[in-house]
């Protein structure tokens, strides 16, 4: 039931969200439906669904026996909603103080209803992000990590207040964050903080979950702003 539910809370959005946080520009062709089913946790039913919905919007052509292409003309945004509006309103700073109000519950009650599969999309997009060779991998298996906490809620609402969050979190105008490397090093902060919020969850901890996500934001904060 967990599985089949959190496939109808907005997959178009998911995907979209897939090409332009994953950095494919106009022309790019996308990864097989095998391999996207998989990395977004898709049916490929739903899938196609998907992508017959972002081909109708001009996003994506496909071309048999070829592939799936991104569209020349490729926003930079996704279309206009009232969350994206509500993103381009809102300062990075107030974006993060979302976050760390509302994540941390939801990993907390991911610690008392995750179930296996749950945990497994965790893990997978945890091994992911480690073995990402450019940040733009690494930050599509983050947002993969932070949704399979939402999933493993297993509550359709706090799953879609988290779809919403990040929705409008791809709205924000961040700026420019400086780089000093092409691709996260082994030791980023950030492994050994997923890891420490994915081994409380399964430890079946909800204090320990709430606080290691807490800490896991404070310390993504800290590097962006300073002091939250």
């Amino acid at each position: 039931m967990r599985d089949q539910t959190s496939e109808v809370l907005d997959p178009v959005a998911r995907l979209r969200g897939f090409i332009l946080d994953g950095g494919y520009a106009g022309g790019a062709k996308l990864p097989p439906e095998r391999d996207l089913s998989d990395q977004l946790g898709l049916s490929r039913a739903t899938l196609r669904k998907a992508l017959d919905a972002l081909e109708r919007d001009g996003m994506i052509w496909r071309h048999v026996g070829k592939g799936t292409f991104v569209s020349g003309d490729l926003p930079k945004s996704a279309p206009s909603s009232a969350m994206v509006e509500l993103g381009r309103q809102l300062t990075p700073f107030r974006m993060m103080r979302a976050r760390l109000a509302i994540e941390p519950a939801i990993a907390r009650e991911a610690a008392v209803n995750a179930s296996g599969e749950a945990m497994h999309k965790m893990q997978r997009a945890i091994e992911r992000a480690k073995a990402a060779t450019t940040w733009n991998e690494y930050e599509v298996q983050d947002d993969l990590f932070h949704r399979a906490i939402a999933e493993a809620s297993d509550n359709l609402l706090l799953l879609a207040l988290f779809d919403q969050l990040n929705e409008v979190r791809r709205a924000v105008v961040w700026g420019s964050v400086t780089r000093q490397s092409t691709k996260p090093s082994p030791d980023h902060s950030s492994f050994a903080e997923h890891d420490a919020i994915a081994a409380a969850i399964a430890s079946r901890d909800p204090g320990a979950a709430y606080d290691a996500m807490r800490r896991h934001l404070g310390s993504v904060a800290n590097r962006l702003f300073g002091e939250v």
